[in-house]
């Protein structure tokens, strides 16, 4: 049953070539649940038959997904901050807390974006606060690209690398998350001691 899955999105993406997997990889980075392991990989093994471009394949994802976070940046933005400001303080959410949430970007929106990328369950909605925060658009677009090239590259190298063979796929997809969560984790510890030591000398 998983194998036939895979074949139909292999034949799929084959068929609808470089534009779909931009316009695939724009569902999953915005609000539709479309995962992105199921869209790269296929075409990672494509590219390993020579019916497509491994580095088009990426640069395609990279694309897609650029594009899917800004669509939620400019939704939270303008409909987003719009209702938080005007109903916000029936949940708790006040003017203050939203200017609270906009120095916090601004101080570690880079950070944030570029982690929660990688974070499975999380990468498709951090353009959200990010956009209600006004974060601003060009570090935005330089760490969602960062951290989507990630994980669109480990996915286009399984697939070119492991082919269509689902199980195995499956099995690294699953050490891959557990690593990357590490790698996270590793970020966020590095970044808060550094920060609290430029504090401490003023900088």
């Amino acid at each position: 049953m998983l194998e036939a899955i895979v074949n139909f999105l292999v034949n799929t993406i084959g068929h609808l070539g470089y534009p779909g997997i931009t316009a695939l990889m724009f569902l999953e980075s915005s609000f539709f649940p479309f995962p992105s392991e199921v869209v790269i990989p296929p075409a990672g093994y494509l590219a390993a038959e020579g019916k497509m471009s491994l580095p088009a394949v990426i640069g395609c994802g990279i694309i897609g997904s650029l594009l899917g976070a800004i669509f939620n940046y400019y939704v939270a933005l303008k409909i987003g901050r719009h209702f938080l400001l005007k109903y916000g303080k029936y949940f708790l959410v006040s003017e203050k807390n939203l200017r609270k949430a906009e120095i916090f970007f601004e101080k570690h929106g880079a950070v944030s974006t570029f982690v929660g990328r990688l974070l499975p369950g999380i990468r498709q909605y951090i353009s959200l606060p990010a956009g209600i925060a006004k974060m601003r658009m060009d570090l935005f677009c330089l760490y969602t690209s960062l951290g989507a090239g990630i994980w669109v590259i480990i996915l286009a190298l399984l697939g070119f690398y492991i082919g269509n063979n689902a199980e195995r796929l499956d099995d690294m997809l699953h050490s891959i998350s557990i690593a990357l969560l590490l790698f996270c984790g590793g970020i966020i510890i590095i970044y808060v001691f550094r920060y609290k030591d430029k504090n401490k000398r003023g900088e």
